[in-house]
């Protein structure tokens, strides 16, 4: 089966038209503040209400509070939550039962202890999301979205649950991406865009070809 896509941070109507009209499988809507990519629950509604039924819909948040969470599914209604912060599996599964939604965890990496991290959260999580730890060095680091990779071999051979692939995804490395790790899905935000937070649909589009060609 082609591999399946998320592109994540969308903040425009045509931005989502286009990743629809380009094949991707999912869309992420982020309401993490501080980043570039954020989206207002008025704002993140319109963009639900193009994508639902068509795509699924991702909302993106980094621990959230109760009150958050009840906002974005009363107002936005998304198939899935992310949680992209520090969130412990008791967390993850009040999430899941606070919202009555499926949720992705994501687990930044850095070297394979962060890679077996991931079975504490084997039975509360839909999905793991693998996404790249920020290098040390990097001043004013997002918990997501930085353009970094990891090494993907860590996830070769490694017991792992259900999964989608991030960080430093290209559309020059997807394919080798998704041969190392056998990812089935993979997401991306920054590798799409031609400013922070600003995406670019022909990027997407080429992107989305890469991927769902490389197998």
């Amino acid at each position: 089966m082609p591999v399946e896509v998320k592109i994540c941070g969308l903040s425009t109507p045509e931005t989502v038209e286009g990743a629809i009209a380009a094949g991707a499988d999912y869309i992420g809507l982020n309401f993490y503040p501080t980043s570039p990519r954020y989206v207002s629950l008025e704002r993140a509604a319109e963009l639900a209400a193009i994508a639902r039924g068509r795509v699924k819909i991702v909302a993106l948040v980094v621990d959230a509070p109760d009150a958050l969470l009840q906002d974005i599914v009363a107002r936005v209604d998304p198939d899935f939550i992310q949680a992209h912060g520090s969130e412990e599996p008791e967390r993850i599964a009040a999430i899941g039962r606070l919202t009555g939604k499926p949720v992705i965890k994501a687990i930044r990496v850095r070297d394979a202890a962060d890679i077996a991290r991931a079975a504490d959260f084997a039975t509360v999580a839909s999905l793991i999301l693998y996404d790249a730890k920020a290098p040390e060095a990097l001043g004013n680091a997002l918990p997501g979205g930085n353009g970094h990779a990891f090494d993907w071999g860590l996830l070769q051979g490694a017991k792992r649950p259900a999964f989608m692939l991030a960080g430093g995804l290209t559309r020059e490395n997807v394919a080798e991406a998704i041969r190392v790790t056998g990812a089935p899905v993979v997401d991306l935000s920054s590798g799409v865009e031609s400013a922070p937070g600003v995406k670019d649909i022909g990027l997407i589009r080429k992107f989305i070809e890469a991927a769902k060609s490389a197998r």
